[in-house]
């Protein structure tokens, strides 16, 4: 069985060598986007370095662009468990759900419904809201349990129905680290006769992606939230990808997916993407890629547990500090939302920044959980989230920091 060795990942991301008021940074905000290694940094400014040019070209530097996209969507494809001619490049998650959203939207028709739940991140609940109104289809919202910020199957099933054409999901908060049962809410939504569309940018630094084994239809996550540069990756299911009519210039082509990819795809953030998911298979042992992928996450998946274990035990013993969303490590991931008792989130997230701890406050996009748990007017909640690179020693500081603020509240 595959296991991390800690220092010599570690070693492999340059920004975790930075200091502040003499002490390492604790990067703390992975949710919001992680580090970098080494590899990914050096793949973008090879390609920068070299030269490139657009594809198409009867030259050398356009038939590396073109080995460049190969690679990456090759890559990618074995990151989401699909094929390559299923992976779609884009600016990021929310700019390909736009995408998606505006296109099925044409296939709707007045009084046809589409399912959002309010544990999801705005990316995947406003562009199906602006794609239902414009075609006078009705959204219906699911909610999820704020005692302990579980999404129930039964919620999901008392709203699709015959009328339903599309579920949007998220595979995990991005505000509250819960992992919902996406397999069981996909297979009702299916047998509505609906499509269903899963947000995995949270999902995707933490557990190993089967889009097909979680019932998708579509799946987008980002690079950024897996240690690669700010690119978006959709998956979608070949035939759907070629029926569906996408937005797009007259001289992009017709089918495959770069009818999808507007405009000229930046190669080297694509030649970044690569090599984040060839870091990450690079922690584990196999004779695939896909194979190495999914041991490495196996063993992410174990340190991460230990560390959010760690972590709620010791934020379980700080009066004045309250934690919202999933109690346990099971069906979570290590990101947690918190709230010291009379201190706003902005406040203790700058008070910990100042400590060398990165972290983010607010409502980190996901609008209706925020709402929801009726945070909102207090400015949201604080957000502290662990990934592969945090070690016990930056949980142990956090805590400490943690109760000095509830010390001073």
């Amino acid at each position: 069985m595959t296991t991390l060795d800690l220092p010599a990942v570690r070693s492999r991301f340059p920004a975790l060598a930075r200091t502040e008021a003499g002490r390492p940074v604790a990067y703390l905000d992975g949710p919001g986007g992680t580090q970098v290694p080494t590899e990914v940094i050096e793949a973008i400014a090879l390609r920068l370095r070299v030269g490139t040019s657009n594809l198409g070209g009867p030259f050398t530097a356009s038939r590396e662009a073109e080995t460049v996209v190969e690679a990456a969507r090759a890559a990618a494809a074995d990151f989401v468990a699909g094929r390559p001619e299923e992976v779609v490049f884009g600016q990021n998650m929310t700019s390909l759900t736009f995408a998606v959203s505006r296109a099925l939207a044409r296939t709707w028709r007045p009084g046809d419904e589409v399912v959002v739940t309010r544990l999801d991140h705005d990316a995947n609940v406003t562009p199906w809201r602006r794609a239902a109104a414009e075609c006078g289809a009705e959204v219906r919202v699911v909610d999820f349990d704020p005692s302990d910020g579980t999404l129930e199957v039964s919620r999901l099933e008392a709203v699709l129905g015959e009328r339903t054409r599309l579920l949007a999901i998220t595979a995990a908060s991005n505000a509250l680290g819960t992992v919902p049962p996406v397999r069981r809410a996909a297979d009702l939504a299916h047998a509505a006769g609906a499509l269903v569309f899963v947000d995995g940018v949270h999902y995707a630094p933490h557990r190993l992606i089967d889009a097909a084994a979680l019932g998708a239809d579509f799946l987008a996550c980002s690079a950024y939230k897996f240690f690669g540069p700010h690119t978006g990756v959709l998956w979608g299911r070949a035939p759907l990808l070629e029926s569906l009519p996408a937005y797009k210039v007259v001289p992009a082509p017709d089918s495959g997916p770069e009818k999808w990819e507007t405009g000229t795809q930046s190669f080297e953030s694509l030649a970044g993407v690569a090599a984040a998911v060839d870091y990450l298979a690079g922690l584990g042992e196999g004779t695939t890629r896909r194979d190495r992928l999914a041991a490495a996450l196996a063993a992410v998946g174990e340190h991460e547990t230990a560390l959010a274990a760690r972590f709620l035990a010791g934020v379980a013993g700080i009066p004045h500090v309250r934690l919202y969303g999933p109690p346990g490590v099971t069906a979570r991931t290590p990101t947690f939302a918190l709230e010291v008792a009379g201190m706003p989130p902005a406040e203790a997230s700058r008070r910990l920044g100042e400590q060398g701890i990165h972290t983010w406050s607010g409502d980190y996009y996901a609008v209706g959980v925020m709402e929801h748990l009726g945070v909102a007017p207090r400015g949201g909640l604080l957000r502290i989230g662990f990934v592969h690179y945090n070690t016990a020693e930056e949980v142990d500081r956090a805590l400490e920091a943690l109760a000095g603020l509830a010390g001073e509240r």
